[in-house]
């Protein structure tokens, strides 16, 4: 999935990651002739690619980034109150991820990442969602679910 790179930190070897709007961490290293990324050594190289894009495979992958703060949560609903706008593709907003969780019955879920994610989430499991991705919840019978949403409270 392409994601842009909103600001740059260096790991504790020195190695320069880029921090990407999904809020997920890439490394970006120079080691030719293996990794060829010379503008990540000065700061103007590196002022001059915020905003550029990159892929994530994380994303694709559905994986949860590390140090994110429950925000809020949706639901619970049943198969009787389920909005009908998660019935049908919608998104989770920018810098948030959601967490749908089922508490019994079982849903189906797709998502298009790539490749897409086409999953049925049992009671007692869950399917993270990623900002931005087009997703939707189809009811297979009776359930009971909620989402969580989870991001940096400092965003």
């Amino acid at each position: 999935m392409i994601r842009s790179i909103v600001g740059f930190h260096q790991d504790d070897e020195g190695d320069w990651v880029a921090e990407l709007d999904c809020l997920h961490n890439q490394h970006v290293r120079h080691h030719p002739p293996f990794q060829n990324h010379p503008w990540v050594l000065d700061q103007t190289g590196r002022t001059a690619h915020l905003g550029s894009e990159i892929d994530c495979p994380p994303c694709d992958r559905a994986e949860l980034p590390d140090g994110l703060s429950h925000l809020t949560t949706a639901g619970p609903w049943d198969e009787h109150t389920l909005p009908a706008g998660l019935q049908n593709a919608h998104r989770v907003p920018a810098s948030t991820w959601g967490r749908l969780r089922v508490l019994d019955g079982s849903v189906g879920f797709c998502m298009a990442t790539n490749p897409p994610i086409r999953v049925t989430v049992r009671a007692g499991a869950e399917q993270v969602i990623p900002p931005s991705v087009p997703h939707e919840v189809m009811l297979n019978g009776p359930a009971y679910l909620l989402v969580e949403f989870w991001g940096r409270h400092d965003d």
